[in-house]
């Protein structure tokens, strides 16, 4: 077989990756874009065109930029700056530029094509994945070893999910494993061509997440590694030979770090500025990392004083640090503040094929007989996997299973090597091998094209992911297409849609009829929805605004009473279809304190107040309107109403988690201290 594998590797591979692609094509094509994408195309056009890297700097450049290569010769119209919050203006603007090319607009460009463009454009870093996972197993185990690890990655849902999308995770795990593999053949042959590789491949992947800067742990931890296996060859004086080992490697180390620098100051153009003249980062870096801890701070504004890194960089990094610091998450049915450590280890249970589970405990099975021997590329596997994981447990950012796609890449080669080690060890586990490569192919086939929404068998599969996780596990924004077709087939011309990336994106723009309902989104864009305080179905909802995980407690949702009420229709396993006549007063109270927060940005408090007013009458009792309310009486110096509209927040504020009562209580106790 091995003998096979060595002659028909090319062909084989070439096959896997031509299926590889028509699967991720197929799915792309029925999709909406997804929530990050219209910020990652403005932004990266922008950094083509005006060299603003101010624009979405919470992710490095170089995805964006290849992405949106193919736009780069057209003729489009695109926005005006409006100087609005640095995360706001891209994503609005990436929507303006997309939505408005097209022939309702008097442009040449509709959305769709464009969005296929960058996507098929973007899809080179899951090819590259792809060719990297191939090339990983074949090297460090064999060339069957290396087809094996390259069919469990072409036909795993999760890695489908994320193969095109014009977002970072997909690149960000590509570049990790090649540059683990590119300093693992170092290690075999140590020579400056093959350093210098490793450095720009780890170049390449600090240019494509800020996560990635996790490469210095996992490479100084791999690198001990390599000393002990050198060491261990030497016949006498291990001590010497330890310390100069040790020094030979940290120099080695030290040269990958340098040229890996230099690739990405490449990528932010060797510009240090953020921003191009007349433009500047609102807020400046130094205010934007006091949320920091004072030596995470201290440490960042080091950095950028003497110009290690690019601002925009800095800045990102800062934002990925304040965000794992303070995002809300949503596990099994409640709404967290903050993350929890069992988040991801459930979440791997849930969102990996129950094949490629079973695979990897038996690698353990495997290691522990013997049959798995190559101690050093398993630890150079193991290892990576391991400190990516722990990491990600500690974390408080809980938003999907693409936080850990890097542990999925790396666990497709040495799936490849177990299935290979177990073949090689008689006929009934050659059978538990191919049942097993077999049952994974065929799990993800039949999850075609909804892979984002996967869950493997044992939870109930895609339908019921929403039940346990959310955002990008389940509904991502991804069915504006599927929803457009929905109505079109049911002949719906008047409907509602509560979505989960309004206003970020419009349902409209994909020609779905319903009028919008408000969201946390909206409330943070600004956006405010007219909404009666009753209002008849066809009622749509994305399950990630379903489950009010965004806005930190169900407490605060406006769709509490859907919970309750059976949904008639399942749009792909993320949107829900509700006929009836329902109360949505809360929903329709948020337009208002949309507007009253825009008033009172404005001072026109007296405007203000009275907008706050028809919010809290229009939900009595309610957080957000009944606070509102008071912030607005307070503007106005009219403190006892104030106070008596705070108190009146205070009973639903009780009925909280502890997280989101506490942090709630602490605003609410905060401004009463500063009324009169």
């Amino acid at each position: 077989m091995q003998g096979w594998a060595a002659r028909n590797a090319p062909f084989v591979a070439a096959l896997l990756l031509f299926v590889y692609i028509v699967q991720v094509v197929h799915a792309i094509r029925g999709q909406s874009l997804t929530w990050d994408e219209g910020d990652h195309i403005f932004a990266g056009y922008s950094q083509w065109k005006t060299h603003d890297y101010g624009l979405n700097p919470e992710h490095p450049p170089m995805v964006k930029m290849v992405a949106t290569l193919p736009l780069l010769s057209l003729p489009l119209k695109v926005p005006q700056l409006q100087g609005r919050d640095f995360k706001l203006e891209a994503y609005l603007d990436g929507r303006e530029l997309l939505f408005r090319n097209g022939a309702a607009s008097g442009g040449h460009y509709e959305a769709r094509d464009l969005t296929l463009r960058v996507r098929l454009f973007a899809m080179v870093f899951g090819l590259f994945g792809a060719l990297v996972v191939f090339c990983t197993a074949r090297e460090m185990f064999s060339p069957l070893a290396g087809l094996a690890a390259l069919a469990v990655f072409v036909f795993d849902p999760t890695v489908l999910a994320h193969s095109a999308y014009v977002t970072t995770d997909m690149a960000a795990s590509g570049t990790m494993l090649a540059t683990v593999y590119c300093f693992w053949r170092w290690s075999q042959r140590p020579t400056l061509g093959r350093l210098a590789v490793t450095g720009v491949a780890a170049g390449f992947s600090l240019a494509a997440k800020h996560s990635t800067v996790l490469l210095v742990p996992m490479l100084v931890t791999l690198a001990v590694v390599v000393v002990i296996e050198r060491v261990q060859s030497y016949p006498a004086n291990r001590m010497k030979a330890a310390m100069s080992e040790s020094l030979r490697v940290a120099a080695s180390l030290c040269g990958v770090a340098a040229v890996a620098l230099l690739v990405l100051w490449a990528w932010y153009g060797f510009h240090y500025a953020a921003r191009p003249a007349g433009l500047a980062l609102d807020p400046t870096l130094a205010d934007y990392v006091k949320p920091l801890a004072p030596a995470e701070a201290k440490g960042i504004l080091l950095l950028a004083r003497f110009h290690v890194l690019p601002e925009s960089y800095l800045y990102g990094l800062t934002d990925v640090r304040r965000m794992a610091n303070g995002m809300p998450s949503y596990f099994f049915g409640h709404v967290y503040a903050h993350g929890v450590w069992q988040y991801f280890p459930v979440l791997i249970t849930i969102k990996m094929t129950l094949a490629m589970l079973v695979v990897l405990a038996l690698s353990v099975f495997a290691m522990a007989r013997g049959w798995l021997r190559d101690r050093t590329q398993l630890l150079f596997l193991i290892l990576p996997m391991a400190i990516y994981f722990i990491v990600a447990m500690t974390s408080h950012l809980n938003i999907g299973a693409r936080h850990v796609l890097p542990v999925y890449v790396f666990g497709c080669v040495l799936c490849g090597a177990t299935l290979v080690a177990l073949s090689e060890h008689g006929r009934a586990w050659r059978a538990v091998a191919a049942v097993l490569l077999l049952f994974h192919v065929g799990t993800s086939i039949a999850s075609s094209p909804n892979y984002m929404a996967y869950a493997n068998e044992a939870w109930g599969g895609p339908r019921n992911t929403y039940k346990y996780l959310s955002d990008s596990n389940t509904d991502w924004a991804q069915q504006l297409v599927a929803v457009a077709d929905y109505t079109r087939s049911h002949n719906i011309h008047q409907c509602w849609f509560a979505y989960f990336a309004d206003p970020m994106l419009l349902p409209q723009d994909y020609g779905v009829p319903c009028k919008s309902l408000n969201t946390i989104d909206t409330l943070w864009a600004g956006t405010a929805y007219v909404v009666p305080p009753h209002i008849d179905g066809p009622v749509f909802i994305s399950a990630g605004t379903l489950n009010a995980f965004e806005f930190g407690s169900s407490a605060l949702s406006p769709y509490k009473i859907f919970e309750k009420t059976k949904p008639t229709d399942f749009i792909q396993d993320g949107v829900f279809v509700y006929n009836g006549s329902f109360d949505v007063s809360l929903d329709s109270a948020m337009g208002h304190v949309v507007a009253a927060m825009s008033l009172l940005a404005k001072k026109n408090t007296a405007a203000a107040v009275a907008e706050a007013q028809l919010g809290a009458q229009t939900a009595p009792g309610e957080v957000w309107p009944e606070v509102t309310y008071g912030d607005a009486l307070a503007a106005a110096h009219r403190d006892a109403e104030a106070r008596q509209a705070y108190e009146r927040a205070l009973p639903k504020i009780a009925t909280m988690d502890p997280d989101a009562r506490e942090e709630w209580e602490s605003k609410v106790k905060e401004k009463v201290a500063r009324l009169q």
